[in-house]
């Protein structure tokens, strides 16, 4: 029974933990303590929607178009062993983190900031509706558990970064936790790209 429910889980947080622009912004908010809870809240709803979306749609879309499952499956495989290659690849570099300075006074302009991160992001489509989509349409009686794993993921990830992030601050200073990091990533990528071409 917990098997959907972890694949959903290491999934999502595979796909949220690169450090993009969404989550350096909750990073400097949580760093600077402004309306940590609203941003964290408004990116894992945001996740929430988009992963309740892409799982629902997927069934429908098996029904009607047989041939999509398969054909989703093989870019998403190929989108994962593209993405954990990537993620080994950063493993050596040596970039530093650097959100910007700039600091929204309220609360309204902090939220829609958050908000455009998210939705005006063309991968975060890619990443929840289609990817995840897809992936889902590998547990036929687990659809639901898969898709609260990997919601859980964002609001698990989101609400650490946030609260979190001054505790990890002295971390993000050292190359080797980036590496460790996208070592992670790459390997969790691979293997659910395994599942997905094995699992025919």
């Amino acid at each position: 029974m917990t098997s959907p429910l972890l694949a959903g889980f290491l999934l999502g947080l595979s796909l949220i933990l690169p450090i993009g622009a969404q989550n350096a912004f909750v990073l400097r908010v949580g760093l600077r303590g402004e309306h940590v809870w609203a941003v964290c809240l408004a990116c894992a709803l945001s996740d929430a929607l988009l992963i309740l979306a892409g799982v629902s749609g997927f069934s429908q879309i098996s029904a009607m178009v047989p041939w999509a499952e398969t054909g989703l499956r093989y870019f998403g495989a190929a989108f994962l062993l593209a993405y954990g290659a990537r993620s080994f690849r950063d493993a050596f570099r040596s970039e530093a983190l650097r959100p910007s300075e700039a600091a929204p006074e309220s609360l309204k302009r902090v939220v829609l900031t958050c908000l455009a991160f998210t939705w005006l992001n063309p991968h975060v489509y890619l990443d929840t509706v289609v990817l995840i989509g897809s992936i889902s349409t590998q547990f036929e009686n687990g659809k639901g558990l898969f898709a609260t794993g990997a919601m859980l993921a964002s609001f698990t990830f989101f609400f650490s970064l946030g609260y979190g992030a001054r505790l990890l601050k002295p971390l993000f200073a050292r190359p080797v936790t980036w590496r460790v990091l996208d070592i992670a990533i790459g390997i969790i990528m691979w293997v659910t790209a395994a599942r997905l071409l094995l699992n025919e």
